[in-house]
């Protein structure tokens, strides 16, 4: 398949992309931490949704301020 033919994905569309796996990881971390017995495990997955919460909003932001910068 030749090159004029390729979709290309721009930084915007994979920091979109990054922000939406980002979100899901939270939300399945979190969901994790409420189904499972072991406090251990329990305590690691409430962790990892706290970490991956910060980094969806850091991807966020980042979104936003490009959003603004086009609308400029």
């Amino acid at each position: 398949m030749g090159e004029h033919n390729d979709v290309k994905k721009t930084s915007y569309d994979k920091l979109m992309r990054a922000w939406q796996n980002s979100m899901e990881l939270t939300r399945d971390f979190e969901m994790y931490s409420k189904s499972v017995d072991d406090e251990e495990l329990k305590s690691v997955f409430k962790k990892f949704a706290e970490e991956e919460g910060f980094h969806a909003s850091k991807f966020r932001e980042l979104l936003l301020k490009r959003q603004k910068e086009q609308l400029q």
